[in-house]
């Protein structure tokens, strides 16, 4: 396996990469939305890269390197000794669309044996994650290995774009199958983040949006936690997440952001699904605390790839032999500020060398729980999937 990278600063009037060495298999492109909304971007990547198939999305920051950059392009093309690659594509025009996608990208890629791992990316507005990756989970053979995570479009949370084979979309999922017995995906997800307060109990829930807490409109036992940051919100509910817990109070490693507020009916508008009778509990972070989850990420991706760890290379071309995909939550990216890079360098650190980071600043992340195995939509959370070749 060979990995190469290009990165294109903000400035780069286009993306024209340069071909590579050797004909690639998978091209993962992360960038902003002026980058992925040019001309001719999708003709430019087929024409650097004939053959391959190409996935990626939008962000709110590029990870590249051990570094972290805005309103740049980064391009990884990565070739297999053993192994094949395949992309299936489904759409979501809405959010109802959302499950009916997961089942049909999950149709698609288990219709062929072998399959050793899943990279998956969607639209990161007007789609429920949950009920995506619930329905690619339902139809993918039990222990698959599945990473990636939802598009973003710089904070704003107004426009996301995919890219896959059929170019770039705003309504789109794209799940890239990696094939054969030469792939491997290890997988870490770690949040960092702080409890406090009680625990409160989800008396009533309809998907995402959560309306009532013992009983209680959620919006109102928000608020009163919040107290001076009420005021700014939906803004700050990036910064005070729910940490999802069983009918024991113990955490199931599931964190939700607050990406809105129901006024009228007094409830909060969720980046994934809570379901009634389970209990959640405010959370924070501080800088420290976020930087020590994402070298426990790191460090479990590493424990669980088969391959010998080496260190991450950087710069505006690169070339390695693995490949480690970073998908970490916009909210962190705030709380982190100017420290953001810490988090990043902490995985490369980690990884050592011989391998190149990529990834994205996101609305949503996929990576596993605490099975290393079950995987399923974060919030607030570093995800690692190293990729290597057996």
């Amino acid at each position: 396996m060979r990995v190469w990278q290009t990165v294109f600063a903000p400035s780069a009037a286009e993306v024209s990469p340069q071909p590579v060495p050797q004909q690639a298999d998978l091209v993962l492109v992360f960038g902003s939305v002026a980058h992925f909304d040019a001309p001719d971007f999708t003709t430019r990547l087929a024409d650097a890269f004939p053959g391959a198939v190409l996935a990626g999305c939008s962000t709110a920051g590029e990870i590249v390197g051990d570094g972290v950059l805005d309103d740049s392009c980064t391009v990884t093309a990565i070739r297999f000794d053993r192994g094949a690659v395949i992309a299936a594509e489904a759409g979501i025009a809405a959010i109802d669309d959302s499950q009916p996608a997961g089942e049909a990208l999950g149709e698609a890629l288990a219709a062929r044996p072998g399959l050793a791992g899943v990279l998956l990316f969607a639209r990161g507005v007007a789609v429920n994650g949950s009920a995506l990756i619930d329905g690619l989970m339902s139809r993918l053979p039990a222990g698959v290995p599945v990473s990636g995570g939802l598009a973003g479009d710089g904070g704003a949370f107004v426009r996301t774009l995919v890219l896959s084979p059929s170019g770039v979309s705003d309504a789109r999922a794209v799940a890239v199958g990696l094939y054969g017995d030469g792939p491997h995906l290890g997988l870490g997800s770690v949040g960092g983040w702080e409890p406090f307060g009680p625990a409160r109990k989800v008396t009533r829930a309809v998907g995402n949006l959560l309306l009532q807490l013992d009983g209680e409109p959620a919006l109102n036992v928000y608020k009163r936690y919040l107290g001076d940051y009420a005021s700014d919100l939906p803004a700050s509910g990036l910064l005070f997440p729910f940490e999802l817990l069983n009918g024991n109070h113990d955490s199931v490693g599931l964190i939700r952001t607050i990406l809105g507020i129901d006024e009228a009916a007094g409830g909060l508008i969720l980046a994934g699904t809570v379901e009634e009778g389970f209990y959640l509990r405010l959370m924070h972070a501080s800088t420290d605390g976020l930087v020590d989850g994402a070298e426990q990420a790191g460090a479990i991706a590493a424990a669980s790839t088969e391959s010998d760890t080496g260190k991450a290379g950087a710069g505006k071309a690169a070339e390695g032999d693995r490949l480690a995909l970073l998908v970490s939550c916009v909210g962190r990216k705030l709380v982190l500020g100017d420290r953001v890079e810490e988090e990043v360098q902490a995985v490369a650190d980690r990884l050592g060398a011989g391998t190149l980071l990529t990834g994205f600043y996101s609305y949503g992340e996929i990576g596993p729980m605490r099975d290393l195995v079950d995987c399923r939509l974060h919030n607030q959370t570093m995800t690692v999937a190293l990729l290597t070749e057996r």
